[in-house]
């Protein structure tokens, strides 16, 4: 192009970007989420059900940069043709492409294209028929003829924002082909032969829409669909204290009020539900002045819209409540009736779908284009100039629902026919209650709940804060008190149908919320709390359960459904499931039919499940294999839970050949599963493949020597694998033997678990070797083995080798002083160990001396567990002797230890100087009055001390007072337990009683 060309053509550009763009905040938008499709969610739902599933998040990990979008995504591929960017209604796509186009014209980004065309639909839907030539002269009109021959051979892009805006649906199943780029065709053939390749081949199309409309296009002809991603929590903050930029304390009070209502908060992830949401809750609180209870600030959507609705009626919004004018003087007649009709032009556009209007619209529903300029109306309904006429569309999607809403409403109390037929008649409808129960009924119908929020708002009309907020105006003062009981038992009656739980079905539960009577949701989320959802889940509690699990706190970390669901509840509550993405089903007895129910949810597209607990079913190989056939095709699924059912070997097979193929599961629990060695075999030949599973739990399922070999080979391979739990496994010395010669070559592995295997000296000799060469495992557990001194000298001479492990456990073996005594010494060189247990292990005071010389070097222990061994008052007053020269011990366990008053007094005097030891337990000794006394007077000057177990010591009711009232001084104490102390009733009402009021933080159990 010439250079007076350009500069016409970016002034164009500039001009566009300007024309309504709020390009506020725009971090987001320079990073979209990278899809693969839309899932069935998006394809047939409402844009706030879509959100209110997912809770705001999207689960897609890949993004891709705004400059990077239409880049290949490696150098063996191509730049995609045809885009398409989906988001909500109010996300910000129409905010993203003024963006981008306003940086392409700055040449900051885009820099191949030499054309950038931008169109939104409401401009092609004034055009019944267009030429491929005429529309890329309307989104450039400057360009010269010169110019505009070499769009179709340059790196050019057409973008079109808006789909969902336009006027004629998509059908690709019946294009006509159309290849003369100056043939006038219908627009919409036009841009089917566009997308198709027909005409303008080298163009590159850009195309935004809303999730639903975006549906119309097959994939297939997609190249690349991306999505915008919504706010997070800082944003919502931040997006606030932009709104109240003057009153921070304002901006606070707002965010509190949101994250306080978790349905509200989770809905402001939409930008412009985030500022219609902070406004109306910002003007109720600055109207109020501070004198406003938390109760009556705006809780549902509806009673948030009504607020907006008289912020917007009132002629200064920001201005108090009480210096406003009479309502009734503000809206005078000529308003009552345009807004009237702005909700009948709502109303009969929503059941239409249509979602942009034009002068002509106007005048069929009577409204009077003169009086379009107003405050009022010019806030309720936005106008965009095109070159054929002037188009009008809604701030966003909600306010033509909530208008529509209110035009129902009043219309309902006086119409004699169906409100849902505009022209012609139809079977006589009276009274208001048939026309509420005509409107539930059609959304019910609805496949894909265009309808949903309309009867949310319709419902939330009765509700009396709504009332109140909008008497005299759209309501009549009161008038919902003669309907909102009959309303209410309607909707009861139709959520108690022994029905799947659907969308739909929540959304009931979601009207009766707007109605604010909430007391089936009330009495089941208490009873999820307290787990005691047995027997509960009626069809009515079903819907009210899944609405809970999009909006509950208790849900939102996991959802536990433990030991409460029937078949028929499950089958029910299926479709909700898919958006959980912490599921728990302990225990529900669930057989392999509802793990067929299940494994098609987790095969589903939609599905977000991240983390699920099957544990102690009846879930046998043939359930287990629709599992596993789900697993080759989810990609959501990073933590599976089967412990204690039965899948046997076969299961375990099944199981094996969907790791070959799922590159996503992280953790895999089988615990006593009874797969055996035949079953471990198979898991082993799939560790071969595998290389994203990190945690494999096999204890209790008689692998043994044979399963651990093969297991071990696998190791030699797998370079994922990061935690091996095999305890109670039967191994013996022979599978530990293997394993070992697997630690040689492994050193990935972090965990591995072989407690209660039947390991003798043999076996231990084994691993300990190879723990002189391995640098990656981290935590050794040989608790319940046959380990006695011989193979804990063999323990030692690995410490002092090995400088990566950090958690030993020896507990329930054979060492006995000697074997102690042999790693005490390796204890003086090592310095990496971290955690040692070493309880029931026959120990007595040489070993204690030999611990206490060790602990007087060692700088790294930090755990030392000596419980169940009889090292007596000799043997504490060594280790007493080391704490007062270590500084790095913070745990001591020295439960049943035959430690007495002697033992005691030297603990205490060590107290009184260390500074590191965090965790104290002398459970089940005998330190009695004398010692409680001596810990009295250590508590009172130490600081470090947090949890201290006295339990069961014989303190008697004088020993548990001397505790008691040391705690008044400077301490750090947050948990005491002195029960089983022969305190008694009243002895303890008067200890506790004294804990609580000198140390309040301080948790107690007498």
């Amino acid at each position: 192009m010439d250079e007076p060309m350009v500069l016409k053509y970016m002034e164009s550009l500039q001009s566009w970007c300007s024309a309504g763009a709020d390009l506020g905040p725009l971090e987001r938008l320079t990073s979209l989420l990278l899809v693969e499709g839309l899932t069935d969610l998006q394809q047939k739902q409402h844009d706030f059900v879509q959100i209110e599933a997912t809770r705001g998040v999207s689960h897609t990990s890949k993004k891709i940069p705004l400059d990077k979008l239409f880049l290949p995504l490696s150098k063996f591929s191509i730049p995609p043709r045809i885009l398409v960017t989906v988001g909500v209604a109010g996300i910000g796509k129409s905010t993203l492409v003024k963006l981008f186009v306003h940086t392409w014209a700055k040449g900051e980004m885009g820099k191949d294209f030499e054309f950038v065309l931008p169109l939104t639909f409401r401009e092609l839907n004034t055009y019944d028929k267009i030429s491929g030539e005429r529309l890329i002269r309307l989104a450039s009109p400057h360009l010269t003829e010169s110019s505009f021959l070499s769009v179709a051979t340059s790196r050019t892009l057409l973008i079109l924002d808006g789909l969902d805006e336009f006027k004629t649906p998509l059908d690709f199943s019946d294009t006509i082909v159309c290849t003369d780029l100056q043939k006038e065709i219908q627009v919409d053939c036009l841009i089917t032969n566009i997308i198709r390749g027909h005409l303008l081949r080298e163009v590159c199309v850009w195309i935004t829409s809303r999730p639903t409309a975006a549906s119309q296009i097959p994939g297939g002809l997609v190249d690349r669909m991306t999505e915008i991603q919504g706010f997070g929590d800082a944003e919502i903050k931040d997006f606030l204290d932009h709104l109240f930029v003057e009153n921070r304390s304002l901006s606070d009070g707002v965010m509190h009020h949101l994250k306080a209502n978790k349905s509200l908060y989770t809905l402001c992830a939409v930008p412009s539900f985030c500022r219609l949401c902070g406004s109306s809750v910002g003007y109720v609180l600055k109207s109020a002045d501070g004198s406003l209870d938390s109760a009556a600030l705006p809780k549902t959507l509806s009673e948030i819209y009504s607020h907006y609705f008289k912020m917007v009626l009132c002629s200064d919004g920001q201005a108090k409540q009480k210096e406003s004018p009479r309502i009734e003087q503000v809206v005078n007649n000529n308003s009552k009736k345009m807004m009237n009709c702005l909700g009948r032009l709502a109303f009969y556009s929503l059941i239409k779908r249509k979602y942009v209007f034009y002068e002509q619209d106007m005048k069929t529903y009577g409204m009077d284009l003169s009086c379009l300029h107003i405050s009022l109306c010019s806030r309720l309904l936005l106008k965009e100039e095109s070159p054929l006429s002037s188009v009008y569309y809604f701030p966003h999607l909600t306010f033509q629902e909530f208008l529509a809403a209110t035009y129902y409403y009043a219309s309902a109390k006086r119409a004699l026919f169906d409100l849902f037929v505009e022209n012609g008649m139809s079977w006589p409808k009276l009274g208001f209650l048939n026309h509420f129960k005509n409107a539930i009924q059609r959304a019910l119908q609805s496949e894909d709940g265009h309808l949903d929020v309309f009867v949310r708002f319709l419902a939330g009309l009765l509700s009396p804060q709504v009332n109140k907020a909008l008497s005299d105006w759209l309501l009549v003062r009161d008038e919902h008190q003669g309907y909102r009981s009959q309303v209410v038992s309607m909707l009861q009656s139709l959520l108690a149908v022994d029905q799947a739980v659907s969308c739909r079905t929540v959304n009931l539960v979601q009207c009766l919320h707007e109605i604010q009577r909430a007391e089936i949701t009330t009495h089941l989320e208490e009873a999820l709390k307290n787990e005691s959802l047995a027997g509960k889940l009626t069809p009515a509690n079903c819907s009210a359960l899944a609405y809970l699990l999009q909006t509950s706190e208790i849900c939102s970390e996991e959802a536990n459904l433990s030991s409460c669901l029937s078949y028929h509840a499950f089958q029910s509550l299926l479709s909700q499931l898919l958006y959980c993405s912490n599921l728990r089903l302990d225990n529900n007895q669930f057989k392999d039919g509802a793990m067929d129910l299940l494994g098609s949810v987790l095969s589903g597209k939609d599905c977000q499940i991240q983390k699920i607990s099957l544990a102690e079913n009846q879930i046998g190989n043939k359930g287990t294999k629709a599992l596993a056939r789900s697993l080759m095709v989810n990609r959501s699924l990073l933590a599976l839970d089967l412990r204690n059912n039965a899948i046997g070997p076969q299961g375990a097979k099944a199981l094996a050949d969907s790791l070959k193929i799922n590159q996503c599961l992280l953790s895999l629990n089988l615990q006593n599963n009874a797969i055996k060695e035949d079953g471990t075999k198979s898991l082993a030949e799939a560790l071969l493949h595998n290389h994203t599973l990190r945690t494999l739990h096999l204890q209790k399922n008689g692998v043994g020597p044979q399963g651990s070999k093969k297991l071990a080979e696998a190791l030699k391979k797998n370079w994922g694998l990061k935690e091996l739990i095999l305890s109670s496994n039967c191994i013996g010395d022979g599978g530990a033997a293997a394993l070992a010669e697997g630690l040689k070559v492994n050193h990935t592995l972090l965990t591995l678990d072989l407690q209660s295997n039947s390991i003798s000296d043999v076996g231990v000799t084994a691993l300990t070797r190879a723990l002189c060469s391995n640098r990656g495992l981290i935590s050794l557990n040989l608790r319940e083995n046959s380990i006695s001194k011989e193979g804990a000298g063999e323990v030692a001479r690995a410490l002092r080798a090995n400088s990566t492990l950090r958690n030993l456990d020896l507990a329930a073996n054979l060492l006995h002083d000697e074997g102690a005594q042999a790693i005490a010494l390796a204890l003086k060189e090592n310095q990496a160990l971290t955690s040692l247990h070493l309880q029931w292990n026959f120990l007595q005071s040489t070993a204690a001396r030999a611990l206490s010389q060790a602990l007087q070097c060692n700088r790294s222990l930090t755990s030392l567990d000596l419980q169940e061994n009889s090292i007596g008052d000799e043997g504490l007053t060594a280790l007493a002797s080391a704490l007062r020269m270590n500084s790095t011990l913070s745990a001591l366990y020295l439960q049943v230890a035959m430690i007495g008053e002697r033992g005691a007094r030297a603990l205490a005097e060590a107290l009184a100087t260390n500074q590191s030891l965090v965790t104290l337990d002398l459970r089940g000794n005998s330190i009695g009055l004398a010692g409680a006394k001596a810990m009295a007077q250590a508590l009172k000057v130490n600081c470090a001390l947090r949890r201290v177990n006295l339990q069961e010591n014989a303190l008697g009711v004088d020993g548990g007072i001397c505790i008691a009232t040391a705690l008044s001084g400077s301490h750090g104490l947050t948990y005491i337990n002195l029960q089983g102390n022969r305190i008694g009733e009243s002895g303890a009402k008067v200890i506790s009683d004294t804990i609580r009021a000198n140390a309040p933080e301080c948790a107690v159990e007498i």
